[in-house]
């Protein structure tokens, strides 16, 4: 598996591949045992329920919810070879097949992780291998044909960022295919007025850990109050870090995703707001709303900008980093629901991969 990895690294960086997905598409020892500890992990969480008693009702009769798995469930992600672990472990829990897709840039660490474990492992374990497949050519019609197939895989699962992600929600959207989709990142911190200015800067540092991920700082605002006084140990810190501020006015939209840009990941957006109202509007109205958080010691003031973000996720003296299903939930996620809609929404997990259905028996029935 790392031999060929080294060799989806390698052709990456000759073709120009930016460092953030980069460092997504890199495996070594340690991430590897990670990728095995998320495994554990996940095996010791107990399965919900199949059924669960919701109530009686009148004659005799009893309401009873119950679990279904989907059936078939497909995925199309970016060129991350632990994210083909995390889905096909979380669909196997979920009782539930799959058809995974990843990019070219991923496949050769993805074909030797199916044929090394998972493969192996279903047969160990005396399921069949087949129930999990990898589609193993890096055509994008191949993408485009897994959202098409509303009989065979009714929900895919579409991981990965900008206008790829976009067009196959759409394709699906068109065929009558449900998904489960994530186009857009970056996190939001707020730096308020009445912030501790090391525990703003611990989280500047601790948001930056890893460059290439969708929940990583990409917007920095702060008070206008505090910003004479904050604004250059901020850019000191950043300096020490290896990443460049792009300051007002800027040359650009303020939510851009500069994990995406290649050649640019090192980049953080900081500019002034006039507290925390203004700082969610910002985050709600000009950013994906996958993150944001406030710095403050004022209860007041992040209870204001708490109430006001309607984002996936948000954080109070914490960093977006932790919008992670392993990090969060101690769950290995398939992928983050941003939609607006009812349902699974932050990182979903194998417990959402189901189908609600409600069932009436007799209240006698065992």
């Amino acid at each position: 598996m790392l031999e060929a990895n080294r060799e989806d690294v390698a052709a990456g960086e000759a073709s120009g591949l930016g460092q953030g997905m980069l460092d997504r598409l890199r495996l070594d020892e340690e991430r590897v045992k990670g990728i095995a500890h998320q495994i554990t992990t996940l095996a010791d969480v107990p399965f919900p329920p199949s059924s669960v008693v919701l109530r009686t009702l009148p004659g005799g009769l009893r309401l009873e919810e119950r679990r279904k798995p989907v059936g078939v469930i497909g995925a199309n992600f970016e060129a991350r070879p632990n994210v083909t672990v995390d889905i096909a472990s979380q669909l196997l829990k979920s009782r539930n097949a799959g058809v995974l897709r990843t990019g070219s840039a991923a496949l050769r660490s993805s074909i030797a992780i199916f044929d090394a474990a998972i493969a192996p492992a279903l047969a160990d374990a005396g399921l069949d291998p087949a129930a999990l497949q990898l589609v193993r050519t890096p055509e994008r019609e191949a993408a485009v044909a897994l959202v098409r197939q509303p009989s065979l895989i009714p929900l895919v699962i579409i991981r990965g960022s900008g206008e790829t992600t976009r067009f196959l929600s759409r394709e699906a959207a068109q065929h009558g295919v449900r998904t489960l989709a994530h186009a857009d990142g970056g996190g939001v911190l707020y730096v308020d007025r009445a912030a501790d200015e090391a525990e703003a800067l611990r989280l500047i540092t601790a948001s930056l850990d890893r460059l290439g991920v969708c929940n990583r700082l990409n917007l920095l605002l702060i008070c206008a109050d505090v910003w004479d006084e904050l604004l250059p140990k901020v850019l000191d810190t950043l300096k020490q870090l290896g990443v460049e501020a792009s300051l007002p006015p800027h040359p650009h939209p303020r939510g851009h995703e500069w994990a995406l840009d290649t050649g640019h990941e090192a980049t953080v957006t900081i500019d002034r707001v006039s507290g925390p109202l203004e700082a969610a509007q910002v985050a709600n109205e000009e950013t994906s709303r996958l993150a944001a958080g406030i710095v403050t010691a004022d209860a007041a003031a992040a209870r204001e900008f708490l109430d006001a973000y309607t984002g996936t996720g948000a954080f109070w003296n914490a960093t977006t980093r932790l919008l992670d299903g392993f990090k969060l939930l101690q769950i290995p996620e398939t992928g983050i629901n941003v939609d607006h809609v009812p349902g699974p929404r932050g990182p979903v997990t194998f417990q959402d991969l189901c189908l609600r259905q409600y069932v009436v028996v007799p209240e006698s029935a065992g």
